[in-house]
């Protein structure tokens, strides 16, 4: 299967525009007293800065982290490619370089090289930040829960025969089961956050399904959160 290539637009004109940058900048370097492969070095530096910043700043934008120190590096780095672009378009005699710019040339190693080191070596992943909700898991064995109802106290006394036609007597009332502490706590907690997602009030059911506790374990906690 042939492949047919098909030049881009975008990319012939970046082509074009990286080797004339490229010449510009060695014109600049070799105009500022840097001879020889020391000349055809400042474009590489600059170039590199400029896509290290780049990546640095895809990097942080991806991941929401602020991007301030990668923005600081690409200037610099832009900044010195359009200026040696600017110098060397008739506005700057490269016979007669002035004594700060010779300064800025011969500076420009040791700058590039502390941008590209605090790009490269700054962290790029970052902890993960812990959800506000958390939802404590408590195993139902720590918190001494009573594994049945309770049974309701024997009574010593016989229950006296009533005639049929007179009502039932009224037994006495089941007393609720004792709630442990730890457990009331962990229940305050589930029922906060139900409250949050749904904006209602834990039911006894609900609860119960939560906590893995008997129904009149459930009544009596609820009862306590009301």
């Amino acid at each position: 299967m042939r492949t047919t290539f098909r030049p881009d637009a975008v990319l012939v004109q970046a082509v074009i525009a990286g080797a004339l940058s490229f010449a510009h900048l060695h014109d600049l370097a070799e105009a500022a007293g840097q001879s020889g492969w020391k000349a055809w070095a400042y474009p590489v530096s600059v170039d590199l800065l400029l896509v290290a910043a780049w990546r640095r700043l895809r990097l942080l934008r991806d991941a929401g982290e602020p991007t301030r120190s990668a923005w600081t590096w690409f200037a610099v780095a832009l900044a010195a490619s359009l200026g040696a672009n600017v110098a060397t378009a008739g506005l700057l005699n490269l016979h007669a370089v002035p004594a700060w710019l010779r300064i800025l040339v011969a500076g420009w190693p040791a700058l590039a090289f502390l941008g590209g080191t605090l790009l490269v070596h700054a962290p790029a992943d970052h902890p993960t930040r812990p959800s506000d909700k958390v939802e404590v898991q408590v195993a139902p064995e720590a918190l001494d829960i009573p594994d049945s109802e309770p049974e309701p106290p024997a009574r010593d006394e016989p229950v006296a025969e009533l005639p049929a036609s007179d009502p039932a007597p009224a037994l006495p009332a089941t007393p609720a089961p004792a709630v442990p502490e730890a457990l009331l706590g962990y229940a305050r907690k589930i029922a906060v956050d139900h409250h949050t997602r749904t904006g209602n009030r834990i039911d006894p059911g609900t609860l119960r399904t939560r906590l893995g506790v008997p129904a009149p374990m459930a009544d009596a906690i609820a009862a306590q959160l009301a």
